[in-house]
């Protein structure tokens, strides 16, 4: 029993045979992009997607920002341009 414990914990290594030699890093390298493609794939079946409507919805919603914001950019930089002017005015000799 006290085996079972200790073994229970640690992974068993594939033992390696003798000859056998490692995979060239080509061959790694495909290995791990399979398994990555795999598990990425995996993930992306969980993913809850948005219907059209709320993808419709939500590009409206960030449309009218970046116009509401652009238009407050727009003021900020007319004025800030007229007091500029108004000042080098003041003081042109």
């Amino acid at each position: 029993m006290a085996e079972n414990k200790a073994n229970s914990g640690s992974e068993k290594k594939p033992e390696k045979k003798s000859g056998e030699k490692k995979p060239n890093w080509f061959v790694r390298f495909w290995r791990g992009a399979r398994k990555w493609l795999h598990e990425l794939r995996v993930e992306l079946k969980k993913v809850v997607w948005p219907s059209r409507k709320e993808v419709t919805r939500n590009t409206l919603v960030v449309i009218a920002c970046v116009l509401v914001i652009g238009v407050f950019i727009w003021v900020f930089d007319w004025l800030a341009a007229a007091v500029i002017r108004a000042l080098i005015n003041l003081f042109q000799v």
